[in-house]
């Protein structure tokens, strides 16, 4: 009777279907668990579906080329997997875009805790009006929502007991360098101005084209790029003798250089 009653359950376990996976890109509402559980090719193929998909009704088909590239470099590192520090950072960005082009596409209010949300919503929502139009504006509207959503996984992560190792930590600076050259277009062309002859003479004359080209949110390349620099330079050490966010951009600046004039 006992064999019995365990095959019966093994046969009902067998007939009952297992529940599928949500269609992210159709819902625009999974959470972060959900999309913490997602492979880092699904997620790169999420964002690249919500750029096709939903967004392309707010005039945003290509305004995440650079999420693709370091989710890309993920991939190729077999970095990020489920329950991991890059994970929890990593969805929570993904999460506050999905939810932000819901809100804006007026499909739901949920924001699902992250505060990201409806501040992508608000930066789709003046992208598609036109408000935008300049690059210094666009830029810091972008960057100012990629922060919250990065904080808030960063803040997810570190409350379940998965706080960032040492290398870690150090790559996350280089992200916290990209949104801040977003946020600081005049500054930071100072900056190249000032010490661009210093770092390579050809700098000089070519800080406006580079400046672009690496905050270029509608590139893969410059963040694939950058993420590989970064990730190189945070496996052997800190970057020694340099203070700010600021110090850090002119630290990575050469490297970068270099690959802005190997693809133009």
């Amino acid at each position: 009777m006992r064999i019995i009653g365990l095959v019966a359950a093994l046969l009902i376990g067998l007939a009952t279907p297992v529940a599928a996976a949500p269609d992210c890109t159709a819902t625009l509402t999974c959470s972060l668990d959900e999309i913490n559980q997602m492979s880092m090719p699904e997620r790169l193929e999420f964002v690249r579906d919500m750029e096709s998909g939903p967004a392309a009704a707010l005039g945003a088909t290509d305004r995440w080329r650079n999420i693709e590239g370091v989710i890309t470099f993920f991939v190729e590192q077999h970095l990020g997997a489920p329950d991991t520090w890059v994970s929890y950072v990593d969805a929570g960005i993904v999460e506050g875009v999905q939810r932000g082009i819901a809100i804006a596409l007026g499909r739901s209010a949920d924001t699902g805790g992250n505060p990201g949300a409806t501040k992508w919503a608000s930066y789709l929502t003046r992208l598609s009006t036109g408000q935008l139009a300049t690059r210094a504006a666009h830029d810091r509207a972008w960057s100012e929502a990629e922060q919250a959503s990065t904080e808030y996984g960063n803040a997810v992560a570190e409350a379940r007991g998965v706080p960032a190792t040492a290398v870690e930590w150090r790559f996350y600076q280089f992200s916290e360098v990209y949104r801040w050259a977003l946020r600081n277009r005049p500054v930071a062309l100072d900056l190249l101005a000032f010490y661009g002859p210093l770092i390579d003479p050809e700098l000089a004359g070519a800080r406006v084209p580079f400046y672009d080209w690496f905050t270029d949110v509608s590139e893969s390349a410059p963040s694939h790029r950058g993420s590989e620099m970064a990730y190189g330079f945070a496996q052997l050490h800190p970057v020694a003798g340099v203070f700010g966010i600021a110090g850090l951009f002119l630290a990575y600046v050469k490297e970068l250089f270099e690959e802005y004039q190997r693809v133009v």
